[in-house]
């Protein structure tokens, strides 16, 4: 298992220290900007498990000295053990973009309006999530759906490590419940796919073939059918050769859409690159990798019981609510540490 390693930390910190005082270090000012913000990212953890080594510290001697404090001491560390869980979870992180931000794209899936609003209900579960983590999120594009919810939506969420958390969050996911749109209040079954992406930096090149663009122009709309304008501002592009296709409709003006569209588009052909690599390296382990529509990695049952199961790890809680409104660090931390571990791919 890759645990939190302080010395090996502290060395990389110097090594980095060291190159950015070399003679014509700005001279190539992509490279300093990598180097500049490994730097930055990796001393604020360094310093951060300091912090937390100090406080533990001082809390021992603290009982040392009183020990009818205990109860009031245990109580002030509890808040350590969180931040030291996300330090070693810091560890998992080793590719290229895991330390940057995520692009994170629903799709509702099979399962009419009661998916549509599946993907909504999933929408809302990341963006509180991310606000408890204190990241910050951005709504990209949101469609709506006929009669309720969304039939897909993008968002950015911006922090240390959020495209390498939120890969774990990669796949379609099940919701079976009571549907609120049966007049006969019968169980049903929906899917959404949620896709990740890393959030690329503005001056990050991916080559597009133009000719291998449609781009469409369609008025841009809100909830209920009411149109926002009364131009044809929202930009949807197919990327013909593998069939992406995204859209964006928030900005106000045509131009500022294809910008942020294309933006879009280039983060999800570098995440089906990647997705491609991950599949060969499975395949020359013997397994194989099925990243279809239709392998759930969870389930979130709600009739005629309340459970949300990970299927790739096992991981469950009865706490359906709870994870709806958020609380998903324990499901993703048992994904991370199961891949490190080489349990799941």
């Amino acid at each position: 298992m890759i645990t939190f390693d302080p010395d090996a930390l502290d060395k990389r910190v110097a090594e980095l220290e060291q190159e950015l005082g070399t003679p014509g270090f700005w001279d190539d000012q992509q490279h300093a900007a990598q180097v500049s913000a490994e730097h930055a990212r990796l001393s604020k953890r360094l310093d951060r498990y300091r912090r937390l080594t100090q406080d533990y510290q001082d809390a021992q001697e603290l009982l040392a000295m009183d020990g009818d404090m205990a109860a009031e001491i245990a109580a002030s560390i509890a808040p350590l053990r969180q931040e030291l869980d996300r330090l070693q979870e810091d560890a998992l992180f080793s590719g290229e973009y895991d330390a940057g931000d995520a692009l994170v794209t629903i799709h509702a899936g099979t399962g009419g309006t009661d998916a549509q609003d599946w993907a909504e209900m999933l929408l809302r579960m990341y963006l509180r999530w991310a606000q408890s983590r204190g990241f910050q999120s951005e709504l990209l594009e949101a469609s709506p759906g006929e009669e309720a919810g969304l039939k897909s939506a993008t968002f950015a969420v911006k922090g240390e490590n959020a495209y390498g958390i939120l890969k774990a969050e990669r796949g379609v996911h099940r919701l079976v419940r009571l549907s609120p749109f049966d007049q006969a209040h019968r169980r049903h079954t929906s899917f959404a796919q949620v896709i990740v992406s890393p959030l690329l930096p503005e001056d990050v090149d991916v080559e597009i073939d133009e000719s291998d663009l449609r781009i469409d122009t369609y008025r841009a709309s809100g909830a209920g059918g009411q149109h926002v304008n009364k131009t044809d501002s929202a930009v949807r592009i197919t990327h013909i050769p593998t069939g992406i296709v995204v859209q964006c409709q928030n900005e106000r003006s045509q131009s500022s859409n294809k910008q942020t569209a294309l933006r879009i588009l280039k983060s999800r052909l570098l995440e089906q690159e990647q997705e491609k690599r991950e599949e060969e390296l499975a395949r020359e382990r013997g397994a194989a990798q099925d990243i279809g529509f239709g392998s759930q990695i969870r389930s979130y049952v709600l009739q005629p019981y309340q459970l949300v199961k990970d299927h790739r790890t096992d991981y469950e809680t009865g706490n359906t609510q709870g994870v709806l409104d958020g609380a998903l660090d324990d499901f993703i931390r048992e994904y991370l540490l199961a891949k490190a571990a080489g349990r799941v791919l």
